[in-house]
């Protein structure tokens, strides 16, 4: 079985530092910036690669400055049929 993974990226300048997105991630990869953008909040980043593409971090974001991917499985990933059975 493949292992999903999956990546976040941030309108960091849009974000509001509401936390939210920290608080929902099941894999404990987001956190705040010690950094302010220029509207002078703490946004939210990726700190670790353990992201899965839940996109709960997304659901919650009040503002919408998160964009989910989940990466797709390679053609060596996927299963192919071993035989077909031809209909009757």
């Amino acid at each position: 079985m493949a292992k999903i993974s999956g990546t976040v990226e941030f309108s960091s300048e849009e974000c509001k530092g509401c936390e939210l997105c920290v608080e929902v991630c099941p894999q404990d990869c987001l956190a705040m910036s010690p950094d302010l953008n220029w509207k002078g909040y703490h946004y939210a980043k990726l700190v670790a690669d353990t992201c899965t593409g839940c996109i709960n971090c997304a659901l919650v974001c009040p503002d919408a400055v998160i964009t989910v991917y989940r990466a797709t499985r390679s053609a060596a990933e996927r299963r192919e049929p071993v035989a077909t059975v031809p209909a009757p």
